[in-house]
């Protein structure tokens, strides 16, 4: 971001023990005009295979795109908590969820006895 955009500020944010609902709400009050970016980040599945977790991910991804946060939980993405507040406020403002990629370790490390799933969307 710091060489897209030259100036900016940065607020994190840790979910710790909210609900999608609470997460969703702060995202709401920081939800500002197109000046504004959210970027929620999680890996997905954890040390699965790497068919079991192309299968895993496929599901949490179409989750995803169909904005059904209540689908999501912690063995389909440790940041579902982020994610979910993101799709309730997605909804609220007619956002969809459009894929850029999803993959894994797998595809990018070179192992697949255990792999970390990875994806990105854009929400237009």
């Amino acid at each position: 971001m710091q060489i897209l955009l030259p100036s900016f500020s940065l607020l994190p944010l840790v979910v710790g023990d909210a609900t999608a609902h609470e997460v969703a709400q702060v995202l709401a009050r920081l939800w500002g005009g197109p000046e504004t970016m959210l970027v929620i980040s999680s890996d997905l599945s954890h040390y699965h295979s790497y068919d079991t977790a192309r299968r895993l991910d496929a599901a949490t991804a179409e989750a995803i795109e169909n904005g059904d946060w209540t689908g999501l939980g912690p063995g389909q993405a440790c940041g579902y908590l982020p994610i979910a507040g993101l799709l309730i406020e997605a909804d609220r403002h007619k956002l969809k969820a459009r894929r850029l990629s999803l993959c894994n370790s797998g595809d990018t490390a070179g192992q697949r006895d255990q792999v970390v799933g990875y994806g990105a969307w854009i929400f237009g």
